[in-house]
This record gives C-alpha cells, sequence and structure tokens, in this order.
C-alpha cells in the first residue's frame, strides 16, 4: 500500500447512494484502488442531485469515511468531491487579445486570456439574469481552440504573434450547491482538496484523449441526473444536465405497485436480474409478486421518456445534430433498454451506444477482492484522477474586510478576488480624466484627460499588484484608482495655430497669422477649447483684418486684385492689395532711422551688462554681442514675436535688438535671471538676422 501522502480520498456523493474511493496514481496511466465503501441514505437526503439534508448527508459520508479508515489503517482529512449539474450553466465565449506589435507569446499571455474568456462568460450569464440574486461560481473552463493570428492551432506558447484568441467553455453553478456540498463535507469532519464536476469526472475516465477527436456523448445517469458532456476535434465542446435518471424509474414503480420508495428501489434493481419473480409487500401489508419481465415492461414508457429527453439535449449541446456515439455510465444507465432507446432517439445504429463499465477501467487495479469493475465506478474513480490533472477547491480571502470564497486553481490573483467581490474592473487601473471633443475645420478631434494614479493594494498588508498570487486566508485590501484631470486645451496649442497666410501688400510679402473661429466667433490664442465646439482656421483675412494686423488706417483707396475693396472684402492667400502712393506712410530718413536704433541700442547694452555682470562675462564682449547693424534701405517685416504678430518698420534689414522698438519686453527686472533669445527654435543673439515670418521667443529665465 501506498503512504498516506500518495494516497486520494474520493467522494461520489449521489441522490442515492454515496462511493467512497481511496487510492493512488501509480504511473502516468495506472490508478490502484485500496480501498472502496458504498453506502445508501437511509432517506431521501438528496434528490436531483441537490442535497436537501445536510445533516443526513453528512451522517452517510461520515460512515463511508470510518469504514474507509478502517480499511486502510489510517485518519482521512481531505476529499476530493464533484458536484451534479443539476442547475449547472456553461457558456461559450471568444476572446482575443492583440499587440501593438509582434510578440512571442508566454505562458501570462495565455493564462491573461483563458481568465478574460471566464470573466466575459460571467458577465454574459449575469446579464441573461438580471432580476436573479443567485451568485454563480465558475468551477471549471475548458479552452475548445486557440488561435494564432486568426488561425487555429493547438498550442500558443512560445509563437510569434500579432494577435491571440480562444473559445472558452466556462461552467457555473450556484454558491447554494457548492456550499451544501462543503457543508456537509466539513460537519463529516474532512476539508475539500478538490472540487470538480461530475460529467467532468466521469469523461476523465470514459472518454481518453485520444477518443476525444471524434464527437462523441458522454452521459453519466446516475440516480437524480443525467449529466451530458460533448467531445470534438480533441476538445470537449460542452457540458448539460437533464434532472431525470434512475429515481424516475423507481417513483413510478412506487405508484405501480403501491409501495414505499426504498421496496420500490429494490424492485427496480431485481428487475436487471434472472430471477424468476419478484415478491414484496405493498402499504397495505399485503404480499404481492411480479416478474422481472413485467416490471421491464412498466418501465418502457419511462425510459423513453427520459432517454428521449437525454437525446434532445445532446442535439442542442451538438449543434442541432446526433453525435457519432455515446458512452453511458453510472448505476441509472444499467437498466435494461436503456441504450437501445437512446440509441433509436438519436437515430443512430443502436451499436453505438454502450454501457463503459469494465472496457475503461482497464488501467485500475483493486487491492480488494470481488470487485467488479462496472459502470457506477468511472466517476468516482474520476474525480481521485481528476486530483492530479487539476487540483483545487474553494478557499477563502478577504477583500476590504469581506470574506470572498473563490475556486483555487492554483492560478489565483489579486484580481480574481477583487472581480468575485464585486469589486470594478476599472477601479484597479488608473483612470483617465475626461476627453475633450472638438473639430477642426470639420475633422474630429481628441484630447485625452490626464491618467490618475493605479490602485494601492496590498496583501497581508504588503504592497502587491493586482496579478499578484494570494494563498487561502489572505488579507487584500484594495484603494481605488483615482480619475486624472479632465482634458484641456487651449487654441494656442493647436499645431494648426502656428501656420501663416501670406498675402501681397504694395508689392511686398507680409505674413500674417491664420485666425481661428470658434462656433463662428473670432477668439484669442488663449481661448480654452469647450466640449463639442467647432473650430475653423480661417483661410482668409477680411481687408479691415489685415489693414489692422500692420497698424493702417482704411480709406477708399484700397484696391485687392486691382478692384476698389471695403472692409469686410475676403483676402485671401496670394491676393494683392495695393493703395495710391499718397496714402502710403511716408518712410524715415536714414538719420531718424539711426536715432530710434541708437536709443533702443542703448537699453539693450544697459541690460546686456547687467546680465554679463551676473554671468562674470566681460562688459565689453556683451555689448560687442549686442552691436546693431544699420539697414541702408527702408521696408516693414512681419515677424511673430511670443505668439503675437509685430511689424518692424523703417528699415531694409533687422537684427533682434529691433524687436525691442516694438515690442514691450521689460529688460531693467533680471533679478539676477539670464534672458532666452530664439529665432524659430534656436538660440539667437542681439546680432542675430531676422527674416519675415521668423518665429521669436524672448524672455527671462
Amino acid at each position: 500500500m501506498a503512504n498516506s501522502e500518495q494516497l486520494v480520498f474520493g467522494l461520489d456523493i449521489g441522490t442515492r447512494s454515496i462511493v467512497g474511493t481511496v487510492g493512488y496514481k501509480q504511473s502516468l496511466n495506472g490508478f490502484t484502488v485500496v480501498a472502496q465503501e458504498i453506502k445508501m441514505h437511509d432517506t431521501r437526503a438528496m434528490m436531483d442531485g441537490q442535497i436537501h439534508d445536510i445533516n443526513k448527508v453528512a451522517e452517510t459520508i461520515g460512515q463511508v469515511k470510518r469504514s474507509l479508515e478502517k480499511q486502510i489503517g489510517q485518519k482521512l482529512e481531505e476529499v476530493c468531491i464533484a458536484a451534479a449539474g443539476r442547475v449547472l450553466k456553461t457558456v461559450t465565449v471568444h476572446v482575443d487579445t492583440e499587440f501593438t506589435q509582434e510578440v512571442t507569446v508566454n505562458t501570462e499571455m495565455i493564462r491573461a486570456l483563458e481568465l478574460l474568456g471566464v470573466e466575459n462568460a460571467y458577465q454574459q450569464i449575469k446579464n441573461e439574469a438580471k432580476e436573479d440574486d443567485t451568485n454563480y461560481y465558475c468551477v471549471a473552463y475548458t479552452v475548445i481552440k486557440y488561435y494564432l493570428n486568426d488561425f487555429p492551432i493547438t498550442n500558443l506558447e512560445d509563437h510569434k504573434a500579432n494577435k491571440i484568441a480562444a473559445d472558452v467553455l466556462a461552467t457555473f453553478l450556484p454558491d447554494e450547491v457548492i456550499g451544501g456540498l462543503y457543508t456537509a463535507v466539513e460537519k463529516a469532519g474532512l476539508r475539500v482538496a478538490n472540487l470538480t464536476l461530475e460529467p467532468i469526472a466521469a469523461i476523465q475516465v470514459a472518454i481518453p484523449e485520444k477518443f476525444r477527436l471524434l464527437n462523441i456523448a458522454l452521459v453519466d445517469v446516475g440516480a437524480g441526473t443525467s449529466d451530458i458532456s460533448i467531445t470534438r476535434e480533441g476538445s470537449i465542446i460542452a457540458y448539460g444536465m437533464i434532472p431525470m435518471a434512475g429515481d424516475a424509474l423507481t417513483e413510478h414503480i412506487t405508484g405501480a405497485h403501491l409501495v414505499d420508495f426504498a421496496t420500490a428501489e429494490k424492485i427496480k434493481l431485481d428487475s436487471n436480474t434472472k430471477k424468476k419473480s419478484i415478491s414484496y409487500k405493498d402499504i397495505m401489508g399485503l404480499s404481492q409478486k411480479t416478474t422481472p419481465a413485467d416490471v421491464r415492461e412498466e418501465l418502457v414508457p419511462v425510459v423513453e421518456h427520459m432517454t428521449k429527453q437525454v437525446a434532445d439535449k445532446i442535439k442542442e449541446l451538438n449543434g442541432g445534430k446526433p453525435v457519432s456515439a455515446v458512452f453511458v455510465v453510472g448505476g441509472g444507465g444499467k437498466i435494461s433498454g436503456y441504450t437501445e432507446s437512446l440509441a433509436a432517439q438519436l437515430g443512430i445504429p443502436k451499436e453505438r451506444v454502450a454501457l463503459r463499465g469494465e472496457e475503461v477501467l482497464g488501467f485500475v487495479r483493486f487491492e480488494q477482492e470481488g470487485i467488479k469493475k462496472d459502470p457506477t465506478l468511472v466517476t468516482p474513480i474520476g474525480i481521485c484522477l481528476n486530483y492530479y490533472e487539476n487540483k483545487n477547491n474553494f478557499i477563502f480571502v478577504t477583500v476590504n474586510g469581506e470574506s470572498v470564497k473563490l475556486y483555487d486553481n492554483n492560478k489565483l490573483t489579486v484580481i480574481d478576488a477583487a472581480l468575485q467581490n464585486g469589486f470594478p474592473n476599472e477601479y484597479l487601473f488608473p483612470r483617465r480624466g475626461k476627453e475633450l471633443n472638438f473639430t477642426l475645420d470639420g475633422v474630429k478631434r481628441m484630447v485625452r484627460g490626464e491618467a490618475g494614479e493605479a490602485a494601492e493594494i496590498t496583501v497581508n498588508g504588503k504592497p502587491a499588484a493586482f496579478n499578484s498570487p494570494i494563498e487561502p486566508n489572505a488579507k487584500i485590501e484594495i484603494k481605488e484608482s483615482t480619475v486624472g484631470k479632465d482634458a484641456s486645451y487651449e487654441v494656442r496649442q493647436l499645431p494648426e495655430y502656428r501656420s501663416t497666410i501670406t498675402f501681397e501688400v504694395n508689392k511686398k510679402q507680409v505674413v500674417c497669422p491664420k485666425f481661428i473661429e470658434v462656433n463662428g466667433e473670432l477668439v484669442s490664442e488663449y481661448y480654452s477649447i469647450q466640449e463639442g465646439d467647432e473650430l475653423k482656421l480661417l483661410s482668409y483675412y477680411t481687408l479691415e483684418n489685415l489693414l489692422a494686423f500692420m497698424d493702417l488706417p482704411y480709406t477708399d483707396h484700397i484696391y485687392v486684385n486691382n478692384r476698389p475693396a471695403g472692409k469686410d472684402e475676403k483676402v485671401y492667400e496670394n491676393f494683392s492689395v495695393e493703395w495710391s502712393l499718397e496714402e502710403k506712410r511716408p518712410e524715415m530718413t536714414l538719420d531718424e532711422v539711426l536715432s530710434i536704433e541708437a536709443e533702443a541700442a542703448e537699453t539693450v547694452y544697459a541690460a546686456a551688462e547687467e546680465a554679463a555682470v551676473s554671468a562674470d562675462k566681460p562688459a565689453t564682449e556683451a555689448r560687442a554681442e549686442s552691436a546693431p547693424v544699420v539697414p541702408s534701405v527702408a521696408a516693414d517685416m512681419l515677424v511673430i514675436v511670443n505668439g503675437r504678430p509685430v511689424t518692424l518698420k523703417g528699415k531694409s534689414g533687422y537684427c533682434f535688438v529691433d524687436i525691442l522698438d516694438y515690442y514691450p519686453f521689460d529688460v531693467s527686472q533680471t533679478h539676477g535671471q539670464t534672458v532666452v533669445m530664439q529665432i524659430n527654435g534656436e538660440k539667437a543673439e542681439f546680432t542675430s538676422p531676422l527674416a519675415a515670418g521668423d518665429v521669436i521667443d524672448l524672455y527671462w529665465k
């Protein structure tokens, strides 16, 4: 016998009986049963796979436990169990994940994809039952198929992909079903080591993976429920259940022969034997006799009704068509005529519906003598084997002080607990402030809000992340993420705002910034754009706008494209604007230019000397750097200074220092700062030459 650490205790808690199995996996394909015990329920403590009397069921579990302990000579503390699919809900979803660039797929990416499928399946169940307050728990999920860049694939790991996807089959049970099983087991002095579904346990034994390429159905016919699973193309594609099985036959006998349930059960079992007659007493105390053949004949309509429901469910789960073959396990399926009737209901040859017992238990060795390998042993042994394949159960943790029960698949993380607790998924991650939507020249624009801070998470008092693993009884505290500032945007931040428009004024090129119109009104560069604003970048100036920009008055002698124009005349790109010579502003003499230039230069020299002193730079050097260039022929020039248009006048050539004549810049308030001078984003000196349309930056730093 194996040591206690190797033994696995499986318990099939059925409607009519509880089957306990203790064994161990001795090799890759072998399993040894060291002890086996079956106890019938004294009362109808369970019906249709659901526990009705927890204490009675716990008492029977305790009897099985003590008997097995006596057989193996040691205490049993942990047990593997399976839940019937009486109220099983299954959902199949397709999920995908796209990457911004090609990546090598790892296990974490696959795990995240699968969990996304489970989450979507859970949300689908909640949406379909909006008025239902039942809490559902995912008890198992199966990946039907993976996809790599939209092509089916068996295994995603280590492949390069831009997109991965999966079809995920998730199964859910209500809390009361799980809770009843756990309570009964705990009352019997046991702790749940692993929980699975009965159809999953049965398929573990009855349909090996090598057969799952075929379209096969497995029907586990118990006393209260008939659990169904379907395989195709190497995967389990569906689970289902009908709440009708062996007890339906027993109940029919109670009415037909006027006997109690226990007597009817005995009559049913005897009908499958070679006895010549069956003797019993009815509820009146009268002795009665019947024959197995008569009982089997009486049960034909019930069997046909039951198999029709099973056949209909199989077709429903299989996309509206019958499967290629059916394997039947469980005690309820041993009733005479069951497999033949199911084949007829499905419309397939009777040879393709068969009981699976000894045929699939060839890898199982029993140390006990006299054990008959039949369909009733398939599910309890499958429960034991599932422990090795998928060791899991429910664990309890707390999230922000609230107890949360989780199905433990050995991969639980903080996010699993948070979602089960109802903590909104979006509150785990940084949340952006409200976005700003507007249009510019009819094209939609969106400015995103600022990102907030991620949720603050601790597990057992230590900092953690949303993907940190968790253990039983973990204390998780989550402070929800914050929302960043709402998006704000000013006109001057628009890349287009710095675009220009050029006009020909009196044979000279004049470069002007384009105007922005918001909801039909001109706005300044500091206008804060509002939600839904309609912005328009104007491709023209009115004549009045142009003259105001050039600091010129309007007269009646102005022509646009050689035609007299009023103030509201629209002037587009490269239009010509002219007025008569007598209306032109007189040009300054060279002496006047030199006088103004000298005065401006002295002001700049003083500022440069003060800045040079603070930087330990010789004043003569600073003065030399700031020496102005004297123009020879007068001409106007437009430049942009700190976002504002400035027209330089009276010279044929200009340098940086000339800006001080037309732009208000306080050169006296240095306070130990240095002056920043840039032309078109490049560092400039006072003597740097200027060109029409240059963008100037001038400020203290």
